[in-house]
């Protein structure tokens, strides 16, 4: 079984901007607590993503790459709003970390993710990682087409 095992983390200053970016935009077809299947189309790429539920900051995780045009008609059938966002990828002492700059209706948060061998591994955090958020629900991409961002100090 495929594992990832990622923690989360929000994002200070500008330093990490400098890294190149290329433009998400997912969507769900499944958003339950037992486990999602989104929709992905990362530049000129299509994905089918199947996650099984958190169990720390671990999880089931399959990935498929599909045709992009697949892919695109996929997301036309997902329900909520899509997901868009800026990624961007940056080494960091041996560890590749995500940087998500969130458009629309998540404009404004940016978070920071790194996948680990282990859920003990130590790593060193760049300056611009902040708090981190691996626990916090709000902050799983399914949920943020639930409840955007823009939503959240009025909830």
């Amino acid at each position: 079984m495929a594992l990832e095992i990622e923690r989360k983390f929000l994002v200070s200053g500008d330093a990490w901007r400098s890294a190149p970016s290329v433009y998400l935009s997912q969507g769900y077809l499944n958003r339950a607590k037992e486990r999602t299947v989104r929709i992905r189309v990362a530049g000129e790429k299509g994905f089918l993503t199947i996650k099984g539920a958190n169990k720390g900051a671990t999880r089931a995780e399959f990935e498929y790459e599909i045709p992009l045009a697949d892919a695109r008609e996929l997301l036309s059938l997902c329900d909520g709003p899509l997901i868009e966002k800026y990624r961007r990828e940056i080494e960091f002492e041996g560890c590749v970390w995500e940087v998500d700059e969130f458009l629309g209706e998540n404009a404004g948060l940016i978070v920071a993710e790194i996948e680990l061998n282990s859920e003990t591994q130590i790593f060193a955090m760049p300056n611009w990682v902040g708090e981190e958020v691996t626990h916090d629900a709000r902050y799983y991409n399914s949920n943020l087409s639930n409840c955007p961002y823009k939503l959240w100090s009025s909830t």
